[in-house]
């Protein structure tokens, strides 16, 4: 999750973490692929051309990311049994702001292989 998911709560001052849904539909990203996306792949079919498939899935696939209505999760905190509802991600590394900024935990130094 973004560092973005857990705020501070200002309130209560006592360090308590607060769910904070990440909202992908706000991005300047996310708004020029929902407008472009669709008359961009039509212009391509009247060339008679086509993305390939992966590069298809990374627009589709982001278009749908962190969206509640393309699936989520009803989560609810043990201690103060909030309820909240998390959006699934797409999990892909293209151009997802939200998904590509994530590592799988295991650091890779420049000699690696």
């Amino acid at each position: 999750m973004s560092s973005k998911l857990a705020v501070r709560d200002a309130d209560k001052g006592l360090g308590v973490n607060r769910y904070q849904r990440h909202q992908p539909e706000q991005t300047l990203l996310y708004q020029l692929i929902e407008q472009h996306y669709p008359a961009f792949i039509t212009q391509l079919a009247a060339q008679g051309s086509t993305l390939p498939g992966y590069v298809q899935r990374e627009f589709e696939e982001t278009l749908k990311c962190g969206r509640l209505e393309h699936g989520f999760l009803r989560v609810c905190c043990e201690t103060c049994h909030a309820e909240h509802l998390v959006a699934f991600s797409c999990k892909r590394r293209g151009f997802c702001p939200s998904c590509g900024a994530r590592t799988t935990g295991r650091k890779r130094s420049a000699f690696s292989r």
